[in-house]
């Protein structure tokens, strides 16, 4: 059963650095099958639909050892919130947001809902997802592909909402003001590169809307998804090349794009050093800011600390202009 969460109030005040986070996992040792990590045709343990290998291994998003040591790492990287991914009410995600919430609680990381194309979903039923999601606890959410639906009626139901941010994911800040969205925000770190933050910064300032540019360590997809396009990591330059251009472009609010959606190796959670697991050798984060092997293995959690602190001293605070 699914309990109300406490969240301090204003559950946003403060709130500088997300983190994009999938409760999607699963083993089959603690769930009796392989979830996620066997998408696109792969045979765990050994062959997975990641170009890169946890270095704590398969875990299953409902092993709350694994969760209380990832939510350790997200906030000792200087991430204030996590977006958890959610796909409707009885998904995967949506059954295993309550443990996720813990785990953030107890490590003083707040909790917004990444509100994913799921199914039949329309403005209507996003209303009702907001809704229910507010009923434990959720105060902050971030709207994936919102311009799929029409802009009037997001217009009409975020007028119906009070104490809530609700963030669309668009570089198309008119449609976003005129659909009544607090902020927008971008995730796609391959289209969205930080050479096109200063022009949807100053938009959204514009527009009186928040701007919450999405920044990533690179994407590489041909194993999850098959999608040829790679954005290199370059050692960790493109990293940073993304975090200066998000605060060059004085954004309100900075996302990262991710800490664990390991199919599109966007991921910053640990990963294993170079290794051949079967018939496949994956990457790893050697050269990361001159680290190799172990020590490399969350150079991109300490960089995200570092970012997060230059961020927070040369930032404004956030305004808090929807707290309940």
């Amino acid at each position: 059963m699914l309990v109300a969460l406490a969240v301090p109030a204003p559950a946003f005040a403060g709130t500088k650095v997300s983190a994009f986070f999938y409760p999607w996992y699963a083993t089959v040792a603690r769930d009796g099958a392989f979830v996620h990590w066997s998408q696109a045709g792969h045979a765990p343990p050994d062959d997975i639909a990641s170009s890169y290998f946890p270095a704590r291994g398969l875990y299953s998003s409902t092993d709350l050892l694994v969760l209380g040591r990832q939510l350790e790492e997200i906030r000792g990287a200087g991430i204030d919130e996590i977006a958890v991914s959610w796909w409707g009410r009885g998904s995967f995600e949506d059954m295993r947001l309550p443990a996720v919430a813990a785990a953030a609680r107890a490590q003083g990381v707040r909790v917004a809902a990444h509100l994913e194309p799921y199914p039949d979903r329309t403005v209507a039923s996003t209303l009702a997802d907001v809704e229910y999601l507010r009923g434990l606890g959720v105060r902050t959410f971030y709207v994936y592909r919102p311009l799929d639906l029409p802009v009037a009626e997001w217009a009409e139901a975020n007028a119906r909402l009070d104490g809530v941010r609700i963030l669309a994911q668009t570089n198309f800040v008119g449609a976003a003001a005129k659909g009544g969205f607090d902020g927008v925000y971008t995730y796609d770190i391959v289209t969205f590169g930080g050479d096109r933050f200063a022009r949807l910064c100053a938009a959204a300032h514009a527009a009186g809307l928040l701007c919450a540019p999405s920044v990533g360590p690179g994407y590489d997809a041909r194993r999850g998804s098959r999608d040829p396009r790679v954005k290199l990591r370059r050692s960790g330059r493109t990293y940073d090349a993304m975090w200066r251009a998000a605060i060059a472009a004085g954004a309100d609010h900075v996302t990262i794009t991710s800490y664990n959606e390991w199919h599109e190796g966007t991921q910053i959670e640990p990963a294993a050093p170079p290794r051949r697991r079967g018939a496949y050798r994956y990457g790893s984060y050697d050269g990361a800011w001159g680290r190799y092997g172990r020590d490399a293995c969350h150079a991109y959690l300490d960089r995200t600390g570092y970012w997060s602190d230059v961020f927070r001293s040369t930032s404004a605070p956030q305004p808090n202009t929807s707290a309940p």
